[in-house]
C-alpha cells in the first residue's frame, strides 16, 4: 500500500484538491474496467467535496454514466432525516449529475432491525459489483472491492461507523454491521462497512477538517503503529492507495 499525506492551507483548497483526486481515480478505473465504485462518507467536509463534484469543472471530469455510488456507513434514521449521510449527498451532490440513479445503492437504515439493514446492503454490494453472495462465501474469501472509499475522522479516531473499543472492529466475515450505542452524536445505531471491506478497495481517501482532531491525526500520520491499537482510523489499510488531506489548521 502506498500512503500520500497532504496538509493544505485552506479548507477550499482541501476540497479542490479532493475533488480533482476523485475525478481522476474514475476516469482511470473507467478507463480500465468501464465502471467506477465510490462509497461516500457524511459529515460537512465531504459535503463541500460532493458540492464541488456537482459543478463544473468537476463535474464534466466525473464519467458519471459509469460509477456507481455506495455508503460507507448510514445512521438508522429514515432517508430524509437531517441526520442521514444519503440525505446529504442527496442535497449536494446526486440530482445534479447525471449518475443514473439505479447507480445509486443507499444503504436502506431505517429497516427494522439494523442488523437486517446490515445484511441487506451487504447483498445489494454484492448483486452491484457482481461479487458472489454473503452467505454464499466460503470462509477466507475476497472481500468485495471498491475503488474508492471516502472518509472522514472524529476526535475519538473513529471512521465510517468504526468507534474505539468496538466489537465491530474484530469483524472478519461480515460486510457490513449495525453499530449500537455509539459514543457520537446522534446516538442511534448505525449501518457500517466492516474493516475488511474498508481494507478490501483499491484507494481509501480521509478528508480531515473541524476543531479538536489535531492529537488524534498527528498520531496517527506520526507513529501508525502505535496508533492503531487506539484509532480505528489508523487501521485503514487498502490495497493500493491511502491518501489523507489533511487542513493544516486541525494540527496548528
Amino acid at each position: 500500500m502506498k500512503r500520500e499525506i497532504y496538509y493544505v492551507p485552506t479548507l477550499q483548497e482541501l476540497g479542490n484538491q479532493a475533488a480533482s483526486l476523485v475525478a481522476a481515480t474514475a476516469q482511470r478505473c473507467v478507463d480500465e474496467k468501464n465502471v467506477f465504485n465510490l462509497a461516500l462518507s457524511g459529515g460537512e467536509t465531504p459535503r463541500m467535496l460532493y458540492s464541488l463534484l456537482s459543478r463544473p469543472p468537476f463535474s464534466t471530469l466525473m464519467p458519471w454514466g459509469h460509477t456507481q455510488v455506495f455508503w460507507g456507513d448510514e445512521r438508522c434514521v429514515p432517508p430524509t432525516d437531517p441526520d442521514s449521510n444519503y440525505r446529504m449527498a442527496m442535497e449536494a451532490m446526486i440530482p445534479r449529475v447525471p449518475v443514473p440513479l439505479m447507480n445509486v445503492y443507499r444503504i436502506p437504515a431505517e429497516m427494522e432491525p439494523p442488523e437486517d439493514a446490515a445484511a441487506e446492503y451487504a447483498w445489494t454490494i454484492a448483486e452491484a459489483l457482481k461479487t458472489r453472495g454473503l452467505y454464499d462465501i466460503p470462509a477466507g474469501a475476497p472481500f468485495p472491492s471498491l475503488d474508492l472509499i471516502v472518509l472522514g475522522v472524529g476526535t475519538d479516531g473513529h471512521t465510517a461507523s468504526l468507534f474505539p473499543g468496538d466489537r465491530v472492529l474484530e469483524e472478519t466475515y461480515l460486510w457490513v454491521s449495525a453499530v449500537f450505542a455509539p459514543d457520537s452524536p446522534p446516538e442511534v445505531p448505525r449501518i457500517t462497512l466492516t474493516l475488511p471491506v474498508i481494507n478490501a478497495a483499491r484507494g481509501v481517501l480521509f478528508l480531515v477538517s473541524g476543531d479538536g482532531k489535531g492529537e488524534v491525526v498527528r498520531a496517527i500520520l506520526e507513529k501508525p503503529e502505535s496508533a492503531v491499537g487506539h484509532y480505528p482510523a489508523a487501521m485503514v489499510s487498502p490495497v493500493e492507495t491511502l491518501i489523507w488531506l489533511v487542513d493544516k489548521t486541525v494540527i496548528s
